[in-house]
């Protein structure tokens, strides 16, 4: 029997999908039999590539489509979030502790590197109406 399993999750980019796309992550990652903390992390890594998504791909506003897929091989789960916003203009930048574009409010330009406190992997390719992020979490 193969370990290998995959699911695609299509949703509004609305914050109150924002949990529903965590639940769904993590009910899809107790497969692998992972720790109740190994779910939270994966949860907390989920919510907050959601909600750039929402807030920078989409500015809060202009509506758009959020794709989440993942894919389960051995002890290994891979998440890939996908908006069709604006884009990162600077990567490398966004991935720094504490940039914001957003001056206001409650961002804390923390999102990536919360991402990568909590997953084994954090990848992200970004273009003019395309962001990726790729989260990897082992169970070990």
């Amino acid at each position: 029997m193969s370990n290998t399993n995959s699911m695609k999750l299509i949703i509004e980019a609305k914050s109150q999908n924002e949990s529903f796309a965590r639940s769904v992550v993590a009910a899809f990652f107790v497969q692998i039999n992972p720790t109740l903390e190994q779910v939270e992390d994966i949860k907390t890594a989920v919510s907050e590539a959601v909600t750039n998504c929402i807030v920078h791909g989409y500015d809060g506003a202009q509506s758009g489509v959020i794709e989440i897929e993942c894919k389960l091989t051995d002890k290994t789960m891979t998440v890939t979030i996908r908006d069709f916003g604006k884009g990162i203009e600077n990567v490398e930048q966004a991935m720094k502790p504490f940039y914001t574009t957003i001056s206001t409010g409650e961002r804390s330009g923390m999102g990536f590197t919360v991402m990568q406190a909590f997953c084994d992997n954090v990848a992200v390719h970004s273009q003019q109406g395309q962001t990726t992020v790729e989260l990897t979490k082992k169970v070990v």
